[in-house]
Formats: C-alpha cells, sequence, structure tokens
C-alpha cells in the first residue's frame, strides 16, 4: 500500500476536542493540543459574505447566544456572538474561529487538521471552491498537509478541480453505489467511515485500492483497539482521556 498519501497521526480530535471545549473553536484546539492530540478534525462553512469560518450547524442557534442561519449572517455578525457559554462559564466569550485563525494555530504549533467541508443547503460547489482556495493559499508553505472531505460529493468535485493537490476523503454514513468508482473519480486518498459499517473486510477492500479507512466517532477503547488491530489508518474521537495518544498508548503516526 502506498504509505506516502497519508502522513497523519491515527488519533484525530473530533471538532478540536469533543465534549470537552466548546466545538470548533481555537479554545477546543488549544484543548485538544494539551490532551497530546496532534490532529483536528473541524468544519467549514461560508458566511454570508464568504468568509471560511468554523460552524457545524446550518444556523447559530445551538452553539452560540444567537438566531439563525450562518448563511445569512456576515463574518462580523457572527463575529459578535459568544461561541462559548453553551458549554460552560468558563468558555463564555470564545468567539468563532476564522479559518485563516486556526490555520495560523496548527501550522505554528505543527498540528495536523482534518477540514470537513461543511456547504449550507445550496452552497454545496461554492463552498467546495472556496475552502479549498482558503486552504490551498492559507497552508502553502506549510509542511503539514491538509485532509479535506466533505459527505457531499458535488463539494469534492469542486475541491478537486480547485485544488487537485490537496488530498481528500469521502465521507459516509452508508457507501453509495459503485462507491470504489465515486471514490477513484474524486482523487480520493481516503474514505471517512461512520463506524456503524466498518468491518476488516471493507477496510482491507479499501486497501488494495490504496485508499486509506479513517473511522468516526469511535468513543469506546475496546472498539478503537479492534478497529486499529484490523489496520484502520485513524479515528476521530471525541474522548480527549480514554482515547488519547498516551492512554491508548499508540504511536501517533503510521
Amino acid at each position: 500500500m502506498n504509505t506516502k498519501n497519508w502522513p497523519y497521526p491515527k488519533l484525530i480530535a473530533h471538532r478540536g476536542a469533543g465534549k470537552f471545549a466548546p466545538e470548533n473553536t481555537l479554545a477546543a484546539m488549544r484543548c485538544g493540543a494539551d490532551h497530546g492530540f496532534e490532529m483536528f478534525e473541524f468544519d467549514a462553512k461560508l458566511s454570508k459574505d464568504n468568509h471560511v469560518v468554523l460552524l457545524h450547524d446550518d444556523d447559530v442557534d445551538r452553539t452560540s447566544n444567537g438566531k439563525g442561519k450562518a448563511a445569512q449572517k456576515t463574518y462580523l455578525e457572527l463575529l459578535s456572538l459568544d461561541f462559548g457559554s453553551w458549554h460552560s462559564a468558563y468558555y463564555a466569550g470564545e468567539s468563532i474561529p476564522s479559518l485563516a485563525s486556526i490555520a495560523s494555530y496548527t501550522i505554528e504549533n505543527g498540528l495536523y487538521c482534518n477540514v470537513e467541508i461543511k456547504p449550507c443547503p445550496g452552497r454545496e460547489e461554492e463552498t467546495g471552491t472556496l475552502v479549498a482556495r482558503a486552504v490551498k493559499t492559507l497552508w502553502k508553505d506549510a509542511d503539514l498537509p491538509v485532509l479535506l472531505s466533505s459527505f457531499e460529493e458535488k463539494t469534492l468535485r469542486a475541491a478537486q478541480a480547485e485544488a487537485p493537490e490537496i488530498a481528500r476523503a469521502y465521507l459516509c454514513e452508508a457507501l453509495p453505489e459503485n462507491y470504489m468508482q465515486v471514490f477513484k473519480e474524486l482523487g480520493c486518498v481516503a474514505v471517512n467511515l461512520d463506524d456503524k459499517i466498518v468491518t476488516k473486510p471493507l477496510i482491507d477492500e479499501f486497501h488494495q485500492e490504496n485508499i486509506r479507512v479513517c473511522v468516526w466517532t469511535v468513543n469506546d477503547y475496546r472498539r478503537a483497539k479492534e478497529l486499529f488491530s484490523w489496520g484502520c489508518d485513524a479515528i476521530i474521537t471525541d474522548e480527549m482521556e480514554r482515547l488519547s495518544p498516551l492512554s491508548m498508548g499508540l504511536t501517533q503516526y503510521v
């Protein structure tokens, strides 16, 4: 199997630090790094004025003190919201990070990123293009290759067209029809699979095609050990302590 296309750690912190800090914030990245993680998965989408920000949901209701669709808010409007208090008083006042601020922090600290492109409805291609363009610019001088991923085929195709040199992974809860053909057409180096559908034969099948397998969201220690024994290349986890690099006793890199 080709190893040159997979320089990433085996353990990836989900949305920065799982549930240990407000998701998709700079505070979450710092928390994950404090627990020994060297790679972070997070969600990227566009503001109304096309700034790339970190946010999972289509609206801001769950993770901020604001209301409404993210796609209808400018970057400055998003920046004025509190994205920390919903989690705990300790993080009150935490702001929504731009992709640029995350790039600066992770590059400075030698950390890897899995940027999940999370388009708002109707902006699938535009978001794929602009996020890939931003990644290409922000990480152009960094020796820390970014992994782009998305559930949306249109989004990955747009990212591929904009920046074919950036590694891509297809996210799936269920395998699409003719999945191997689709993944190859998209030039995917990896597939990010829901833990519920992962088996050892499936991992072996992808490895035979030089496609790496990352599994989400794995929070059980025994399951994580089993997946690694099957040859799984990486797991995405919320568990900053029970599944930390130290507690797992795993070398981070393949």
